[in-house]
């Protein structure tokens, strides 16, 4: 079953915003939804990203109508065609797809200055020769008014000209910039006369050298919006602020009225999604890049063997919020199970061995056990999983000297091997150190397939894989990238990255699998039978299998933390 047809995948509940867009079509002031997805080409998209692609291609998909993409590619000196190029293939992994409606905010490069000439001609603009940190300082800060820049008044023959000039490349970056002419004194500092326009002598990945000048964000957003047709444009939080500005510039040039309607960003505990924050993380070590499986980008999840489905199912589970909250990343964790649980082949894999002999077990006999793909499958059919003399178990399913709740394999006890026999422990081989190496055992037989024929019980069912012909793996155990919940709470002169989490990778170098995973592709998820879901991983080559751990199948994280604090 793939992510996109996974029934995962379920009716949406009416939050504020469907019900806002169903009032603005019962009304008519639009005939039809248009969204739109607007990520800066500047880096790898996360999972407060793919919140924003659920809700802009999911309403839009609702109401039968379309999402455009479109790439805020206004900032040349930190975008690149790679990022481009990785957020369309995130934004298809994850179940979406645009079609031809593809569009890039330079595309309107030349519209923009045309309204911003427009903007000079009304009065509404003006080129402003102070430094950046001078206009910062001017703006003033929320309990008092900013301050006019010397050139708020200049004629507008004089800015059209300069205007001009700046776009012909006659200034340095930095010298001269286009304001709007609002109001300085406003309670929302967005409308203190905001910069329209920066001069950067920077080659665009897309229109060349063609321009020097480049929009800022709130003057390209929403014109952008206009020219596509946006009836619902759709941020978060932080951009409510910059509505009014929004909807000046559109008010003032008379065009399209796109709609901005903002919610709740998505906090995850024992996450960081800042960009800055995870480029720190890459480039002091900490992490191995941006599709480290402890990232919270798409990519660094993809590898982990997180499902597109999962994610989806987890922002939908989590709904569309005015306020901002803090969700627990163990409902993600919950979301893959769930979805891995319908969908995962199982297989056998011992990630810390313990070698078993069973001697009354034919020398150099092999033979193959019909062993159930998925119980929650049964179209997923079955294998055939090959058994001998010489075993595998891990290391933690015997102890010699067992306590009184320990049911799994001791001296003189009997437990079933899935899917094959009952063995006995009858033996046990020890290194100098005194370290358990081997265990002698033996086997009934009569139990093939896992079943007494006299109705005898055991009280415990071990996974194992044959010695002659496992695969040898590199198993990699991830864990929670952080120790706490909000890893930027740290005290004052405190590095957050003190909370960084030392376990959050154990690699093990030597575990042994069922054969049949030796040929599995990059990527093919399973669940390890009684340990977790894992995933192959890009590192793999023919002559090296290497796994990961997307998740166990239970909550551990949970009942350390309970222990640790009790």
């Amino acid at each position: 079953m793939s992510d996109t047809d996974s029934a995962s995948r379920r009716e949406p509940p009416m939050d504020f915003i469907r019900a806002e867009v169903a009032d603005d079509l019962a009304s008519g002031r639009f005939a039809a939804v248009v969204t739109r997805f607007p990520p800066e080409p500047n880096g790898y998209l996360h999972l407060g990203h793919a919140k924003a692609i659920c809700i802009d291609f999911g309403i839009a998909q609702d109401f039968g109508g379309r999402c455009n993409l479109r790439f805020d590619d206004t900032n040349p000196v930190k975008e690149a065609q790679e990022f481009v190029d990785a957020q369309k293939e995130d934004i298809r992994w994850l179940g979406f797809d645009w079609g031809e409606s593809e569009f890039y905010a330079s595309d309107y490069f030349e519209q923009l200055y045309t309204w911003a000439v427009q903007l000079i001609r009304m009065g509404l603009a003006y080129v402003d020769d102070q430094s950046a940190d001078e206009i910062r300082l001017s703006r003033g800060t929320l309990t008092e008014p900013g301050t006019a820049s010397p050139w708020r008044d200049r004629a507008v023959a004089e800015n059209l000209d300069l205007f001009e000039r700046m776009r012909a490349g006659e200034f340095a970056d930095g010298t001269r910039v286009l304001r709007a002419r609002i109001d300085m004194a406003s309670p929302n500092i967005n409308l203190r006369d905001p910069v329209m326009y920066r001069i950067r002598h920077v080659h665009h990945q897309r229109v060349g050298d063609r321009w020097c000048i480049y929009p800022m964000y709130d003057w390209a957003h929403g014109q952008s919006d206009s020219l596509e047709g946006v009836t619902h444009s759709l941020c978060d939080l932080a951009y409510e602020i910059h509505r009014p500005l929004y909807e000046w510039f559109i008010d003032k040039l008379g065009i399209f009225p796109s709609r901005q309607i903002e919610f709740a960003r998505g906090n995850i505990t024992y996450t960081v999604t800042s960009k800055r924050h995870l480029l720190r993380l890459i480039e002091e070590g900490h992490v191995s890049g941006w599709d480290d499986p402890r990232m919270p980008t798409l990519r660094g999840l993809r590898r982990r063997g997180c499902t597109a489905a999962a994610i989806r199912r987890f922002w939908q589970d989590m709904g569309v919020a005015k306020r901002d909250n803090n969700i627990d990343v163990a409902k993600l964790d919950s979301c893959v199970r769930d979805d891995l649980n319908a969908t995962a082949c199982r297989v056998m894999g011992v990630l810390d061995p313990l070698r078993v002999v069973i001697e009354n077990y034919p020398e150099g006999q092999v033979e193959e056990l019909e062993a159930v793909n998925n119980p929650e499958d049964p179209a997923a059919g079955t294998r055939r999983v090959p058994f001998g003399r010489v075993l595998y178990i891990e290391r933690d399913d015997f102890l010699e000297e067992p306590p009184k709740k320990f049911f799994r394999l001791a001296p003189g006890r009997e437990v079933r091997l899935r899917y094959a026999y009952f063995i006995t422990c009858v033996g046990v081989v020890k290194d100098e150190a005194g370290e358990v190496v081997e265990l002698r055992c033996t086997y009934d037989p009569a139990t093939r397939g896992g079943d007494a024929p006299d109705g005898r019980k055991v009280k415990s069912t071990l996974h194992w894989v044959a010695a002659a012909t496992a695969a040898t793996a590199e198993v990699r155990l991830y864990d929670r990238l952080f120790l706490a919940e909000d890893p930027m709470a740290v005290p004052e002169g405190t590095d957050w990255i003190t909370n960084l989490n030392p376990e959050s990778l154990r690699v093990l170098p030597c575990c042994y699998v069922e054969p049949g995973l030796a040929t599995a592709a990059v990527g093919d998820r399973f669940q390890f039978e009684r340990l977790g879901y894992f995933c192959i991983d890009t590192d793999s080559r023919p002559d090296r299998l290497v796994i990961n751990r997307t998740v166990g199948l239970r909550d551990a994280w949970a009942k350390a933390q309970e222990k640790s604090q009790g």
